[in-house]
């Protein structure tokens, strides 16, 4: 069961996360982010079949203790973007026109809002963020992987960048967790930096072993993707630092488990050739929400509906939740980190650029739409 402590911890990290002030540029402010929202999700049809599963719902808190429903991408945008990241690749492949649209400022909406009365604070802010940064989408034609996704950000990310799967949301007071790995990745001068989480049955998860050289640090020196007997417990979360030798690294492995080129695989490729490999692992206090199967977007669903239920008592309460009585200590609450607003105006640096890939890359084209004229162009781009 939930205690009254973990509840209250769970609903407020959501409010100070909307009120605090942007991280500066250093730090993670110093990465790039590589968000990964490519696959076809399989293990959620029919309902992935044309809605991509990173638009999955889910509910938070604004500061005012109202609730508000946002995707989960946006949920990781924003929380990566209050830790200092303002370059962003999304990853996109065929059905998922819905994230590019809903990462495309529509200020006629926004007008339209205004003059019926119905002006909407936090998708105007949504906008600002996203104005604030560089954003690009790369298109992956296939799903061949995790790390072929990867892959894609070859010829467009040079130096440090982070890389985070757009159906896993990690919830972390300050989004501590972020803060840990860029310091951990600093400190040992790591050529990857991998989030870690105990689970009882890591089967089906990317699972590394190593030695510990702090609390909650393990030098990393085997992963293996989906082991069939685990030989530990420290299961990898889509949530990674890298420098440019994973992309050596990916270009030099075959495909992996599922015929699908496993970026777990590029991981113990580096490990193996002595390149440093840092595991990082959650505290206890920090949930995952995970949506990339049924099982785990069920979890969602609960957590969800656990905010709903608690609205009244939240407003009337002063934001203090009480636990329902089939909360389990074996869901994963959680809650997006729905960030403080930008302080650039609208009229920001923000364009939007759509890259295909095609298996050659030769002759690729360049289309992008700036937000500011809401036009597309195309250019030719080299290999």
């Amino acid at each position: 069961m939930l205690n009254d402590d973990t509840n209250w911890r769970l609903v407020t990290q959501v409010e100070m996360s909307t009120t605090e002030e942007p991280a500066p540029r250093s730090g993670l402010g110093q990465f790039k982010a590589l968000i990964t929202a490519g696959g076809i999700g399989t293990r959620l049809l029919p309902f992935s079949k044309e809605i991509p599963k990173e638009m999955f719902p889910i509910v938070t808190r604004n500061g005012d203790e109202s609730l508000q429903l946002k995707p989960v991408i946006q949920a990781i945008f924003e929380q990566l973007h209050n830790a200092g990241i303002r370059t962003f690749y999304i990853v996109v492949g065929r059905g998922k026109r819905a994230i590019e649209d809903h990462f495309s400022p529509d200020l006629q909406f926004l007008e339209y809002l205004a003059k019926k009365g119905k002006a909407n604070e936090n998708l105007t802010h949504f906008y600002e963020k996203i104005r604030s940064s560089d954003l690009v989408f790369l298109n992956q034609f296939e799903p061949l992987g995790f790390g072929d996704a990867v892959l894609l950000g070859r010829t467009v990310i040079h130096g440090p960048f982070l890389v985070q799967a757009a159906d896993t949301f990690i919830l972390s007071e300050r989004n501590d967790y972020l803060t840990r790995l860029a310091t951990m990745h600093e400190k040992y001068h790591a050529d990857a930096t991998v989030l870690l989480q105990e689970v009882p049955d890591p089967r089906h998860y990317g699972v590394v072993e190593g030695d510990s050289i702090e609390e909650g640090v393990l030098w990393v020196k085997r992963a293996v993707e989906k082991p069939s007997e685990p030989r530990s417990h420290h299961a990898i979360m889509p949530i990674y630092l890298f420098t440019d030798e994973i992309f050596d690294a990916l270009s030099q492995i075959p495909p992996g488990v599922g015929g699908e080129l496993q970026l777990t695989d590029a991981i113990q490729s580096l490990a193996s050739r002595g390149k440093r490999v840092v595991g990082v692992s959650l505290r206890d206090d920090e949930r995952r929400l995970d949506i990339g199967s049924l099982e785990t977007m069920l979890e969602a669903l609960k957590v969800s509906l656990i905010h709903v239920e608690e609205a009244p008592t939240l407003v009337s309460d002063g934001g203090r939740a009480i636990p329902t009585a089939d909360q389990s200590s074996e869901i994963n609450p959680s809650s997006p980190g729905a960030t403080s607003e930008s302080k650039q105006p609208l009229e920001s640096r923000s364009q939007v650029q759509k890259i295909p890939r095609g298996r050659k890359r030769a002759g690729e084209q360049v289309v992008a739409a700036t937000h500011q004229r809401s036009k597309r162009t195309t250019r030719s781009r080299g290999e």
